[in-house]
């Protein structure tokens, strides 16, 4: 059978049957219609061609190619889970990628931002909200929101108005995997929030999407990634800027101020403890770099 074929099985797959998120799907895509390519370039187009060398040379090619540690992980991930489909439903003698290693992630500590950069950050969308501006008004809903509940951008710009519970302050979010949880939000949040639904008014939304853009439709994760990073870009901590450096805000704030780990865990959404332990590094560097700056034997 053709590779791209059973691609297009493979992704529906891992959507129905396991759940993975749309946009893990396309990640999926993306790195196996590269392994197609390259399996192309050799003369192999048929999935029963595909043994353990060939997915080794694809990897190294990709390595070359200059991808972050990350993606050879994520590509090598795609690659394992692809053959073991393969192989558990018939359509190839063996796992041809049971063996195939994944490279070592670089483990670099994620972009935070001080709190008095995000109160003078939220202090200035204030300002233009004041203004009457019904996307200011938005904009500030959607900054109060993400850095008090640290969702995720996706979560945020699919969240519907019977989500949000207002006497509970309180929102639903349907995460990655399709797993629901709900979270809290502040009363700073939801001063926002309700203003922004005063403004949504305006704009005559037939939809029950609770954040939309100019042309009254959902908003998406686009939208919000520019706007978001138009906001962090010149602020002096080095790092990406975009929504999820104010998800990873929150959860070092948060342990910051003594929260337990575990429900940090709880409201980032994560699988494991494990991925949340990440903050706990972000938090003692930090009083690492205090430490250096401040003490006079340090």
């Amino acid at each position: 059978m053709g590779i791209a074929d059973e691609i297009d099985g493979f992704i529906e797959h891992v959507v129905v049957e396991r759940g993975l998120s749309a946009l893990t799907a396309r990640a999926y895509r993306s790195d196996l219609a590269a392994l197609a390519a390259f399996a192309d370039e050799t003369g192999v187009t048929d999935v029963a061609q595909l043994d353990l060398e060939l997915l080794r040379g694809w990897m190294w090619r990709s390595s070359q190619q200059g991808l972050s540690s990350a993606t050879l992980a994520r590509r090598s991930s795609a690659a394992r889970a692809f053959t073991h489909w393969l192989s558990g439903t018939g359509r190839t003698p063996a796992d041809a990628g049971a063996r195939l290693r994944t490279p070592k992630r670089e483990h670099r500590l994620p972009r935070v931002v001080t709190r008095a950069q995000i109160d003078g950050l939220l202090a200035g969308l204030e300002a233009r909200a004041a203004g009457g501006d019904v996307m200011a008004v938005r904009d500030l809903a959607i900054v109060e929101v993400l850095y008090a509940s640290a969702l995720r951008v996706s979560e945020l710009a699919g969240l519907d108005l019977p989500d949000v519970d207002f006497e509970r302050m309180t929102v639903r979010v349907l995460g990655k995997g399709a797993k629901e949880r709900v979270v809290p939000f502040g009363v700073p949040a939801r001063r926002a929030l309700e203003r922004w639904l005063v403004a949504r008014d305006e704009l005559g939304a037939s939809s029950d999407a609770l954040f939309l853009n100019t042309r009254a439709a959902r908003v998406g994760s686009r939208t919000v990634y520019e706007m978001i990073a138009g906001l962090l870009v010149d602020l002096p901590s080095a790092g990406p800027s975009g929504p999820h450096t104010l998800r990873h805000t929150a959860a070092t704030h948060l342990l910051d101020g003594g929260a337990d780990l575990r429900a940090v865990q709880e409201l980032l959404g994560h699988a494991s403890l494990g991925a949340t332990q990440i903050y706990t590094h972000v938090s003692t560097e930090r009083l690492l770099e205090s430490y250096a700056r401040a003490h006079p034997r340090a």
